[in-house]
């Protein structure tokens, strides 16, 4: 079904509105999934009430985290989108990240920008005393 037939009439409230474990935890997402996986999970025989809450709570921070910092480097990138390169970047460049997600690949991520020192061109030091004989010196032409 499409769902386009006839508005049916609205139930009268009763006393108590049923609210979300999420809404009365004050996060946004969701405890009553989180809880139904977990139970389907085999994880354990039994799953406190508490522990579908406190699971979900830690997984939005580490999204919150991870889309803060992916975030701010698309903004370096002068990006408006974020993309799995960035989310790489931001999970690379975070030490406490990198160790929670140091065995994982992000497709599309790309690899940290990383030039080996004794590969860099070696600086040369110049004479000070050549400010009135570079005007002799010409330029090569090749």
């Amino acid at each position: 079904m499409s769902g386009r037939g006839k508005k049916l009439v609205a139930a009268p409230q009763s006393k108590s509105s049923s609210v979300s474990r999420s809404t009365r935890a004050g996060l946004q997402f969701p405890v009553g999934r989180v809880a139904r996986l977990l139970r389907k999970g085999n994880y354990a025989s039994r799953i406190g009430s508490g522990a579908a809450v406190y699971l979900t709570a830690v997984i939005e921070y580490l999204c919150a985290e991870v889309l803060e910092l992916a975030g701010n480097a698309s903004r370096d990138n002068k990006k408006l989108r974020i993309a799995p390169r960035h989310i790489q970047l931001a999970v690379r460049n975070d030490e406490e990240l990198n160790a929670l997600l140091g065995g994982v690949t992000i497709a599309e991520g790309g690899v940290l920008p990383n030039i080996q020192a004794q590969l860099l061109p070696k600086k040369t030091k110049a004479p000070r005393d050549t400010a009135n004989s570079s005007k002799d010196v010409q330029s090569q032409d090749f």
